[in-house]
């Protein structure tokens, strides 16, 4: 098996080959047919979408015996020099403005770029990480960018064009590269792994899609870690989890359902179980963040994983609707929302856990708070007859059960109760109390 790094080893060599950017794509596939290319391009976008690679592709087009062409033969010198692992072609120059953007650099590929190419059709210099070009290594190029001769082409490539000035875009061609969809990414992947021939269990490629957000390259790279670990029995969802870094299903689906029946004392226990596997709680809240978006986009569209609007394996899919069914709209809305602001409020928290704790008992405790989304939350509760399941003496509420601050109304009805706190919450219940016990 070669050590060649994974994204290395499949690195597009045709159009045909790069995934999620049709939008660029085509456009320069009919410009090389219309042999109306440019003398200059600048492709933008997010790191690892396929940049650098698409540029090393069009010069491929460029310079084949048979172009300008959409499509290069892979037969002649050219493609061969510029091919996957190809030696290189000494007419095609790749330069990183990293460490080459300064004035002096710009003089020195100024001077170089009128004279003629070796032996292919064009001389093409690719720009790397152009955005890191100084203002005045932009304006030495800016000349010869304008004006160059028959055999030159310029192609930039950037994560941030704001940088790149306005004198130099103006002469490009723009071309914005996106982040790949997670279908489309998740599609490739498997692709690459029945190449491979190692298996997969379901579950590992959307994490390996969340955890590369977008970009092929970062996916690759963690695709090609999963891989490496692999035993004989493939890459498993355990192993994923863990290496990274991701919350195991089961302990979601543990606390989501104590969320829906009120369990506390489940829900803690999933707390305890988090922290004392070593799991970090801060990534526990943002797996469970995720979960109850999956859920609230499932309450309101059922058929969400038939149009692609969630993306898991089927059984875990089936565990979710019958999670979503166990909600109401409004207590489902609330958790995402208390989750999503106690994640905010865990940045720099002292004490993970006790962040993770207070989550909980807010979500659990609808009937502590006031406002209208807990009152809503508390009605939803009362529809699926939560807590109420079972009746106290003399028609009191089961145990459990924390009454918000409409339900103090028959209570402090007599003459000596004590006045109720209009805003409920744990103060109108101890003056329920109180009256009661009066």
């Amino acid at each position: 098996m070669s050590s060649l790094a994974l994204y290395r080893r499949y690195r597009p060599e045709t159009f045909a080959e790069v995934i999620g950017q049709q939008h660029v794509t085509d456009p320069l596939q009919q410009a090389l047919r219309n042999n109306r290319v440019n003398h200059a391009y600048l492709f933008s976008g997010p790191r690892g979408c396929g940049k650098t690679t698409s540029a090393r592709i069009l010069a491929r087009c460029l310079n084949c015996e048979q172009g300008p062409t959409p499509t290069p033969c892979g037969e002649c010198q050219s493609c061969q020099d510029l091919a996957r692992n190809g030696p290189g072609s000494i007419d095609v120059i790749e330069i990183d403005a990293a460490s080459h953007g300064g004035v002096d650099d710009a003089r020195d590929l100024r001077e170089k770029a009128f004279f003629g190419p070796a032996r292919s059709r064009y001389k093409i210099y690719i720009i790397d990480e152009a955005h890191m070009v100084t203002s005045a290594g932009f304006n030495a190029l800016l000349k010869v960018v304008e004006e160059p001769p028959e055999h030159l082409k310029f192609i930039f490539a950037t994560t941030e064009p704001e940088k790149v000035i306005g004198t130099i875009r103006s002469r490009t061609h723009h071309y914005p590269f996106r982040l790949v969809p997670p279908g489309t990414l998740r599609e490739y992947l498997a692709e690459v792994c029945q190449k491979e021939a190692i298996p997969v269990e379901d579950g590992v490629l959307p994490l390996v899609v969340r955890a590369g957000g977008g970009s092929v390259r970062d996916s690759m790279s963690v695709m090609d870690q999963l891989l490496a670990g692999a035993a004989e029995d493939g890459v498993t969802y355990a192993m994923a989890t863990a290496l990274l870094g991701y919350t195991d299903g089961s302990l979601l689906d543990s606390v989501v359902e104590a969320f829906a029946t009120g369990d506390g004392a489940a829900a803690f226990e999933v707390v305890d179980r988090v922290i004392e596997g070593g799991n970090d709680p801060r990534r526990f809240v943002a797996d469970l963040l995720e979960r109850l978006r999956d859920l609230v986009i499932l309450a309101a569209v059922p058929d969400a994983a038939e149009k692609g609007l969630i993306d898991a394996p089927a059984d875990v899919i089936e565990r979710m609707q019958a999670q979503a069914g166990t909600f109401g709209a409004a207590e489902l809305s609330r958790a995402a929302d208390l989750v999503n602001e106690g994640l905010t409020e865990m940045r720099g928290a002292n004490s993970p856990r006790l962040q993770l704790e207070l989550i909980c008992a807010r979500v659990l405790l609808p009937a502590a708070y006031g406002d209208e989304r807990s009152v809503m939350a508390r009605l939803d509760r009362i529809e699926r007859g939560v807590n109420f399941s079972s009746q106290g003496p003399a028609g009191m509420p089961a145990m459990g059960y924390a009454p918000g601050p409409e339900g103090h109304g028959a209570a402090a009805a007599g003459p000596a109760a004590a006045p109720v706190s209009p805003g409920g919450g744990p103060a109108a219940a101890r003056a329920a109390v109180r009256a009661s016990g009066a």
